[in-house]
């Protein structure tokens, strides 16, 4: 059992896939800074310096002015201004992807070749060839 696990964990597209895992973590946290630490702070800044992480319903405990306060007092939070970010994260992530899909696609796609012209019926053929010794004849 232990050598037939060892040669499907080896087969190339399961080390393709954990490579995969791997640098698409790695993304996402770079895509995670990108929204948290540059595109938030100017929008929340053009919204008159709201910070949209510290956007929260507090359920139960007291009200607090940030979400930082109300976790470190164990209050029970709905974390929607959180909710927004990820919400971010995910469409900027999908569009990276899908922009690399793409251009991985069109690299890949092969340029499609003229089709040869289909060969007349045989009728045809056999029309010109008529036409032609017609022609030496004259």
């Amino acid at each position: 059992m232990f050598a037939e696990f060892k040669k499907f964990a080896m087969r190339g597209n399961v080390i393709d896939l954990a490579v995969g895992v791997v640098i698409g973590a790695a993304f996402g946290a770079i895509v995670a800074s990108l929204v948290k630490d540059i595109i938030m702070p100017p929008i929340g800044y053009a919204m008159g310096g709201i910070d949209f992480s510290n956007f929260f319903i507090t359920l139960k405990g007291a009200q607090f002015t940030t979400l930082a306060e109300a976790q470190k007092a164990g209050a029970v939070t709905i974390n929607y201004g959180v909710f927004v970010n990820t919400i971010i994260n995910f469409l900027i992530v999908a569009l990276a992807l899908f922009l690399l899909i793409r251009g991985i696609n069109r690299v890949q796609a092969k340029p499609e070749e003229p089709a040869a012209p289909a060969a007349p019926p045989e009728d045809v053929v056999l029309l010109r060839e008529i036409r032609d010794l017609l022609k030496t004849r004259s």
